[in-house]
């Protein structure tokens, strides 16, 4: 589908549906029309304005609007950073390519993508960059001289807080559970950090087999499929969680908590609740654990880069995040 159909395809449906999804678009249009408004008003002293957004559901816990406008604030920026719901906002998934021109209309300087978006969006840009490319996921958007650029900062983020958190664990063979953008991303890193084989857990099988495909071919390494995660994690070194499970809207772990054992490392990449319930479980017998804090944050440092052009402090923006509970 080209960005023009894509554009209009929220629009063509029939019936009641199109009349409530295009009052939920325009309610969200004029929402996001006063806050900008309401924002550049108050900091109208200030020389430099951006404003940013992020663009998912079930996002009013995140805490990347307090990174971004606090690391603006400290360098001098008016720095403006908008939750953009399509829960709370009654939006369907067929609206994202409406929000994002109205983003671009009121001269947002870009947006962050999450759940459910970061593959959906990918129709919707001009360009994408290399790695987001090959990835097959975006969860970045820059919007400049009228166009749209895609990148993925997901992957260097959480290769990143993998080092900081667990440096020298075994990285024989891992089982990655889910296999959608943030999955795409993360096995990505994984593989560039020297996994040996991976194996994807996914409910859609075909999309499992579409990613392993993908990370085979460009890492030359076997990354397998396996519907039956008990046995695929009886030969696992490692288990990286990608999918929502764990999140406050989906509770709980994706596997029968039973096949955790002790020698198991286990990495989250949710990050509210900062401790989910596979870490907890995981912290209890004993495993090293990475929580999705440190993804959370390096993820934002280089969006933060690409949004502005200036490198922010990463110390800071940890703080920034801690400092957000």
């Amino acid at each position: 589908m080209t960005r023009d159909a894509a554009g209009c395809a929220g629009f063509v449906r029939g019936g009641l549906e199109t009349i409530v999804t295009a009052a939920s678009v325009e309610s969200a249009r004029r929402y996001l029309a006063g806050a900008v408004a309401a924002r550049r008003k108050d900091v109208a002293e200030l020389e430099r304005k951006l404003v940013v957004g992020l663009v998912g559901r079930g996002i009013q816990a995140s805490r990347t609007p307090r990174m971004h406008e606090l690391e603006g604030g400290r360098i001098g920026l008016d720095y403006a950073y908008l939750l953009i719901d399509f829960d709370t906002l009654s939006l369907a998934d067929s609206d994202l390519a409406a929000i994002i021109e109205t983003a671009e209309a009121l001269g947002f300087a870009g947006l962050n993508v999450t759940f459910p978006f970061k593959q959906a969006v990918l129709p919707l840009l001009d360009d994408v960059a290399p790695e987001a490319a090959a990835i097959g996921a975006v969860n970045t958007v820059v919007l400049s001289h009228g166009r749209r650029t895609g990148h993925n900062t997901d992957c260097w983020g959480f290769a990143e807080s993998f080092r900081e958190g667990l440096a020298e664990v075994d990285l024989e063979s891992v089982v990655q559970f889910g296999a959608g953008g943030a999955g795409a991303a993360v096995g990505h890193a994984l593989l560039s950090l020297g996994v040996k084989q991976l194996t994807l857990c996914e409910t859609d099988i075909a999309k499992a087999l579409q990613l392993a495909e993908r990370l085979s071919e460009r890492f030359a390494v076997p990354v397998l499929t396996e519907p039956d995660s008990v046995r695929a994690l009886g030969k696992a070194s490692g288990i990286v969680n990608t999918t929502p499970v764990g999140m406050d809207k989906f509770p709980g772990v994706p596997f029968d908590e039973a096949a955790l054992r002790p020698d198991h490392w286990v990495a989250e990449i949710i990050y509210f609740p900062p401790e989910t319930a596979l870490l907890r479980r995981a912290s209890a017998l004993g495993c090293r654990t990475l929580a999705g804090t440190g993804m959370a944050v390096y993820q934002a440092v280089k969006a933060f880069e690409l949004f502005t052009g200036i490198p922010p402090d990463r110390a800071a923006m940890t703080e920034h995040f801690r400092t957000a509970a």
